[in-house]
């Protein structure tokens, strides 16, 4: 309640946090600073300790303890991302949320404009990455990739370069809670469940310190799950490809064929015939290895494993 005694609006702030000793209290003090020039809202954060392997826990409790707005949810072991926010979404109960790393690398100043979107009618407020300072050439070819990908196969429905950073109202949160597949991919997730959208342009700053934990292969990983759990075009084009194959294969017969009558030599360019046979088989195993990917799915959900554990709560 404020000084006139109405309610003010709770915005919940969900920080997955992950070996991430050298960032948290820097984060605490920011994220301070902007609760102070948004004194017309009530705040609560609530980070989630996933499973780290350094002083990340400690310096979380000692900063509860220091600001009774900061919640702490320590998980048995590292869920990833993804797992760290939907175990944040669990405890979310504000009038909106905000999705962010502890890295720093989402700015907390930008929770203000996010706020601006929101107080316009907008519920599904996400950063527009427009460049990303402090990140080699390979990982920002890898994802400009992954968002042509997306982009192609699932029909528009990941905006370009958009970010986990986002302000999500009530509505639009509560919506993604209710989602129960185990493959999360929270990011899709949000673009899926659509609600009054905006993009706004931002900056990715580079890690406050410590080191990246999104190694090339875990980045990977995620880009085809996420991908394959939001297109069927993939196996569509299975199909595509099996019939475009019989095609050349008989094509290939007929002009065999014309030369065997014409010159007798029934196997001319056997070279050329091993090379689009192991062409052939390359491209049944690619297709075997989309299917084998989308199994690897099915099998994750049908197990029906939970997305996080809880192991203690500070605060909540």
């Amino acid at each position: 309640m404020d000084q006139m005694g109405f309610s003010m609006k709770q915005i919940d702030l969900i920080i997955p946090a992950y070996n991430e000793e050298d960032c948290v209290e820097e984060l605490a003090r920011r994220l301070k600073l902007v609760f102070k020039s948004e004194s017309s809202y009530s705040f609560r954060v609530l980070i989630i300790e996933n499973g780290s392997t350094d002083s990340t826990w400690e310096k979380c409790q000692q900063i509860s303890q220091d600001d009774s707005r900061f919640k702490i949810i320590k998980l048995s072991r590292n869920f990833r991302m993804d797992g760290g926010l939907t175990a944040g979404l669990n405890y979310a109960s504000g009038d909106a949320c905000v999705f962010m790393t502890a890295d720093l690398q989402d700015s907390p100043e930008y929770v203000s404009d996010f706020i601006r979107e929101w107080e316009k009618g907008f519920e599904n407020i996400y950063g527009v990455v427009t460049k990303r300072e402090g990140v080699n050439i390979v990982r920002r070819f890898n994802s400009k990739l992954f968002y042509w990908l997306a982009k192609k196969l699932t029909q528009n429905r990941f905006p370009e370069n958009a970010s986990d950073f986002r302000l999500l109202d009530k509505k639009a949160f509560l919506a993604i809670k209710s989602m129960q597949e185990r493959n999360r991919f929270v990011r899709g997730l949000s673009s899926w469940v659509g609600f009054k959208s905006k993009g706004i342009p931002i900056v990715r700053e580079p890690r406050f310190g410590g080191k990246s934990n999104a190694d090339t292969a875990k980045v990977l990983d995620l880009a085809i799950k996420g991908i394959l759990a939001y297109s069927y075009l993939p196996l569509r084009l299975l199909g595509v490809v099996g019939i475009s194959s019989i095609f050349l294969s008989i094509a290939l017969i007929f002009f065999l064929a014309i030369l065997w009558i014409y010159y007798g030599v029934p196997f001319a360019g056997f070279g050329s015939l091993i090379a689009l046979l192991l062409f052939l088989f390359g491209v049944t195993f690619f297709m075997i290895g989309i299917l084998s990917e989308y199994l690897g799915l099915i099998y994750e959900e049908v197990k029906q494993r939970p997305n996080f554990i809880v192991t203690e709560t500070i605060g909540l």
